[in-house]
């Protein structure tokens, strides 16, 4: 059940990569070009956010029920988790980021709701998203590859 839901988690990381780059360039092409807020702007916004919900609810499942390097590293290690840089990598540094850059693209999402203009619509999106999509990008474990393992 590990390998599998490990699998999941990383090819949901890759839909999450290619909509938050098409979350953000939407919204810097609305920036740069001044156009109009439009439908696939909103559109782009809500699918990096329900795959980045999706991530969660998967993340949540191996940290506390499968995964080794979650919070049975806790258990096991204690206190050394902080002291080893691979256990606190997965135990709190990535777990830690991702809630927060989930937490970004909501507020985003949640401003851009409440704004009337365009052209704030795409500011604010194009600060949210990029601020998330890099922090996700700092805590991504690239060296597993495609699948994530």
């Amino acid at each position: 059940m590990h390998n599998t839901l490990l699998i999941i988690h990383s090819l949901i990381r890759w839909a999450i990569v290619l909509t938050g780059l098409w979350a953000v360039i939407r919204a810097l092409k609305g920036v740069s070009g001044k156009t109009p807020y439009i439908a696939a702007d909103k559109k782009a916004g809500l699918f990096f956010m329900i795959f980045l919900d999706l991530q969660l609810l998967v993340g949540l499942v191996l940290y506390f029920f499968s995964s080794e390097s979650g919070i049975k590293a806790f258990q096991q290690y204690g206190k050394e988790v902080m002291h080893n840089d691979g256990l606190r990598y997965y135990a709190v540094e990535h777990a830690f980021v991702a809630i927060v850059a989930i937490a970004l693209v909501h507020i985003g999402r949640a401003k851009v709701k409440k704004t009337t203009l365009d052209a704030k619509k795409h500011k604010t999106s194009l600060i949210f998203f990029a601020i998330a999509l890099i922090l996700l990008a700092s805590r991504i474990p690239w060296e597993r590859g495609l699948l994530g393992y």
